[in-house]
């Protein structure tokens, strides 16, 4: 006797649950091979396969995938060259200018230092992309504290914590605020202004946290006198810089993507740094970091692939819906808490769908949930996995509990008030 054919309910399902199956083992593997980095490989060696195995294999429709890739697209282009500009700015003397001001202005005092760390990397996160303070910044800080005789650490979890908390400020901050500020429908200036608020109240709970965590590391040695030399100010690189802000926010308000203003503020340096000899177009194009790029886009493939497959209902049920302050406070801690089990970027991606409908505040909640709550946990967001390669290439190292002890001082009160501070604005400006 012939054996029932299976229903097409049943195959259905089964269908369903492989795909369900295959895109979150994908997820972990695109999430692990860019934490661990095997053989020093780029996180794009395994998120590229792993996009195209998740097309192939039907866990996300080629057509969807095209439409993730369409929407990533400008938003990658940005980063692009904002990190080219960043790099540029490096070779004109702009973060070797801020260390020697660092120095100067420190009067060989740690404390002191430690504020200077505060406003230099808060500004350059905010302008030139967390990117910059961990990659470009971090060395030099570590440099001026070696100069001082200060212990480096409190300094180096500045920056880290800051690459983090003080990216909320503008959309080029972070790649989670491009992202944000794509689906918020905000202007550029109104971004910011809703911002300022949550901006500095998270970073003065770092900085109180931060001077009693480290107090007995701030105040061990003696103060080493400050260099009497005045530093060099990069005129032309800081001229460049205050352009392509200004070319942003004129962007924004004649609807033009702002990757324009950026790409043209990165070709006036590159061009400057070609005609003197000083880069060249290869190294131009390392700067790029197309590697990183063809891993932001993979990924996002992949995480539309979990969306597509009952990741999206799931949260639905979970996410607050609205803009009361219990909605915001919600909203913004599931988003900290999918950034440190699943990294920033991959939780941005997941939740901005769930939160449009609510508006433009539950937008920005969930950019304070994905942008503060990374300081918790190593593998929260990809700048501080790439922080602690640096750290240990400079002979330090920071331990797990240290860092989570620190984290979980700063992430709780940081977050809960920069969402006060969030519905504040909105009541006051308007979303």
């Amino acid at each position: 006797m012939e054996a029932p054919s299976p229903s097409p309910a049943r195959s259905k399902t089964l269908s369903t649950s492989f795909a369900e199956a295959l895109s979150v083992v994908l997820l972990v593997l695109v999430l692990v091979g860019a934490v661990v980095r095997p053989w020093g490989w780029p996180e794009a060696v395994v998120a590229v396969p792993a996009a195209g195995v998740a097309i192939v294999a039907g866990a996300i429709p080629l057509d969807h995938a095209l439409a993730e890739a369409g929407r990533l697209g400008p938003v990658i282009g940005f980063l692009a060259a904002v990190l080219v500009l960043a790099k540029l700015c490096d070779d004109e003397g702009l973060f070797q200018a801020c260390g020697a001001w660092m120095a100067r202005a420190s009067a060989g005092s740690p404390r002191r230092l430690l504020a200077q760390v505060f406003v230099v990397a808060s500004v350059i996160t905010a302008v030139l992309s967390l990117d910059a303070t961990v990659v470009l910044l971090t060395p030099v800080v570590f440099a001026t504290a070696a100069r001082l005789g200060a212990r480096p650490k409190p300094h180096l979890y500045a920056c880290t914590h800051l690459s983090n908390t003080a990216s909320l400020l503008l959309p080029v901050s972070n790649l989670t605020n491009l992202l944000a500020f794509a689906a918020s429908g905000l202007s550029f200036t109104r971004f910011a202004a809703l911002m300022l608020l949550p901006w500095l109240a998270a970073i003065a709970v770092e900085y109180v946290v931060l001077r009693r965590f480290f107090a007995a590391d701030l105040d061990a040695g003696a103060p080493a006198p400050a260099s009497p030399e005045a530093p060099e100010l990069p005129v032309f690189a800081l001229v460049t810089v205050a352009g392509t802000l200004g070319g942003f926010v004129l962007t924004s308000a004649l609807g033009v993507d702002p990757a324009w203003a950026a790409l043209a503020g990165a070709l006036v340096l590159a061009v400057r740094a070609l005609a003197q000899r000083r880069t060249t177009p290869a190294a131009i194009v390392r700067s790029a970091a197309v590697p990183f790029l063809a891993f932001v886009l993979a990924l996002g493939v992949v995480v539309r692939a979990v969306v597509d497959n009952g990741l999206a209902s799931g949260l639905g049920h979970l996410l607050p819906h609205g803009t009361s302050l219990p909605a915001l406070l919600g909203t913004a801690a599931l988003a900290a808490a999918l950034a440190n089990v699943i990294n920033n970027l991959p939780a941005t991606l997941v939740l901005l769908p769930l939160a449009v409908p609510s508006g433009s505040g539950a937008v920005l909640a969930v950019l304070l949930g994905v942008n503060i709550g990374p300081n918790l946990t190593y593998a929260g967001s990809l700048a501080t996995l790439l922080w602690r390669r640096i750290v240990r290439e400079h002979d330090t190292d920071v331990g797990l509990g240290e860092f989570t002890r620190l984290g979980l001082l700063v992430v709780p009160v940081a977050l809960t008030l920069a969402v006060v501070a969030l519905w504040g604005s909105l009541h006051v400006i308007g979303s």
